[in-house]
């Protein structure tokens, strides 16, 4: 199933993408995508016996209308840094021997195709295709084997970054990651079922004007989905809703030589198969 989330920023309505494309309004069945309704596994299969009832009879999302996050703010986003070894080395780095955590604060979350507003100040807002990992029921402690059941779905993200103030301001990475429309999701979010060889050989890509700048594969992660859920189950609770955005592959801006960032006016399209694709274009902050 492909849930999407519709509507003007804040008022977002639930929805479903049904297998022909077909946008649908899910208001009807009375839930949001949140954390209520992740943490518990049989709101999925509930909403997909009113999907088959009602398709026909309840209104269409036409293409023109604004996608949100299909997934209501999540309690936080944990991203995966360095998580593909050639990424790693395009920055200079050594691949990591256990995965680098860092967070990005909810606030950054947008749609899909909404603008990437540049930071004021910024000079090197950089692009990074991921695939995103949302949590269904609660995850502690819990083993590589027991993790696939803590899933709810998967999702496209283009985890945003600002250079300088990632790494030359001091500190942690999370204030050149959290800028507001850091965090686009979507356009939708695909249950597991969605996959039945599982998402460890998506081709993923990423163009910048039309130009290709990622082009790789899932299949290169160094640390998989089972074992980040579980890796990020040992240091905190994973809740219903929670993302985890597992890393990019190389192309980045600042792996060019010389070095390319974003300006106001650049178009961003990414995708990964299975998940769709997005877009997004910069501006600069009002």
């Amino acid at each position: 199933m492909k849930l999407i989330r519709f509507g003007a920023p804040g008022v977002e309505k639930p929805g479903v993408e049904l297998a022909d494309g077909t946008r649908i309004d899910a208001s009807g069945f009375g839930r949001d995508w949140d954390e209520g309704f992740f943490a518990e596994p049989l709101n999925l299969e509930e909403l997909a016996a009113w999907v088959a009832v009602h398709a026909e009879s309840v209104p269409q999302v036409g293409a023109e209308v604004r996608l949100g996050s299909p997934v209501a703010r999540p309690g936080k986003i944990i991203c995966i840094g360095l998580n593909y070894s050639d990424h790693a080395r395009e920055t200079g780095q050594e691949p990591p021997k256990e995965p680098i955590l860092f967070m990005k604060a909810t606030s950054a979350l947008c749609g899909p195709d909404d603008a990437l507003v540049i930071p004021r100040g910024s000079e090197k807002t950089d692009w990074e295709v991921e695939l995103a990992v949302v949590i269904g029921k609660k995850a502690s402690y819990v083993s590589e084997a027991e993790a696939p059941a803590h899933i709810a779905g998967y999702v496209l993200h283009n985890d945003y970054s600002e250079r300088a103030f990632q790494i030359e301001r001091g500190g942690q990475w999370v204030k050149g990651k959290s800028c507001d429309t850091f965090a686009p999701l979507g356009p939708f979010l695909a249950t597991p079922d969605e996959f039945p060889h599982g998402v460890h050989n998506l081709p993923m890509w990423l163009k910048v004007n039309g130009e290709m700048r990622q082009n790789s594969s899932t299949a290169n992660l160094i640390f998989n989905v089972p074992f980040l859920v579980s890796y990020v189950s040992q240091f905190m609770s994973l809740c219903p809703g929670d993302v985890i955005s597992t890393g990019t592959p190389p192309g980045v801006g600042m792996g060019m030589k010389p070095p390319q960032f974003l300006k106001p006016g650049d178009v961003v399209e990414l995708g990964i198969e299975g998940l769709g694709s997005s877009r997004q274009q910069a501006m600069a902050c009002p």
